[in-house]
This record gives structure tokens, sequence and C-alpha cells, in this order.
């Protein structure tokens, strides 16, 4: 019987980071042997989450940073006593996961496409989720 769901560890170094997680979800297909279906990649941390994004230049992640930094600073009157409310916001607003269409044993991404776990409370050691079904 094939596996179906997957793991990965994820180290991140900076504070705010987006990690490529393409080979990660390649590795997860071969194995589960599945050729037509959904693939859920899912993120169970709270400052951290799953985006698609463009893969072929990577000003864009900084643009990302930059602003998501804007948009959700981390201002000094927030009451969370971690300091970290900004990642809290960052995470809700970008989600917690992703669903992908695998056809002919392979996933359905744009030219440019590429999925991201979204760091926004590092360096820390986090864990990717990934679900694969048949359908």
């Amino acid at each position: 019987m094939a596996k179906s769901f997957f793991t990965f560890n994820i180290s991140t170094d900076e504070k705010q980071t987006f990690t490529n997680l393409d080979s990660c979800l390649h590795e997860a297909l071969r194995e589960s042997v599945i050729h037509d279906g959904i693939m859920i990649v899912y993120c169970p941390h709270t400052t951290a989450a799953i985006t698609i994004n463009e893969n072929a230049d990577p000003d864009v992640k900084i643009d990302l940073k930059l602003g998501l930094n804007e948009t959700f600073p981390n201002k000094a009157e927030y009451i969370h006593m971690e300091g970290n409310s900004d990642g809290h916001m960052k995470s809700s607003v970008v989600g917690a996961s992703e669903t992908l269409i695998i056809s002919d044993g392979r996933l359905v991404l744009g030219t440019w496409q590429s999925v991201y776990f979204c760091e926004f409370d590092g360096p820390r050691n986090r864990k990717v989720h990934v679900k694969v079904m048949e359908g």
C-alpha cells in the first residue's frame, strides 16, 4: 500500500523567510504513486504559513517580505506577551494550507509557480504536513 501522509521538517534561519517546498512535494507525490487527485500542504503553526507564488525572480520574495512588514509591523502597543503578534497576523492572512491538483502524475502549477513555507517568527524548527489523495 502506498503512503499518503508525509511530514517534512523545515529549519528556518531568519525571522521572516520563504522556503521553496517543491522538492518535498515532488518526493511525496512520487512515494504516493497517485496519478490523479489532490495534494493538501498544511502548516500546523500559528506564526507560519503556506503560499503559492513566483519562483523565477527572487526579488518577489523580498517584495513580499517588505509588503507584509509594512502592512503588519510589530507594534509596541500589541499586548500579546510573546512579542510576535505581527507573525500571527501574517500567518492568518497568508493561510495555513494550499490545495494542489495532481494530473497524470504531476502537480498542476503555473509556469512560474512554486509552493513556499512562510516563516514569520524564526528562526525555528517547523513541520509541514502533506496529504495526497486519489480522486
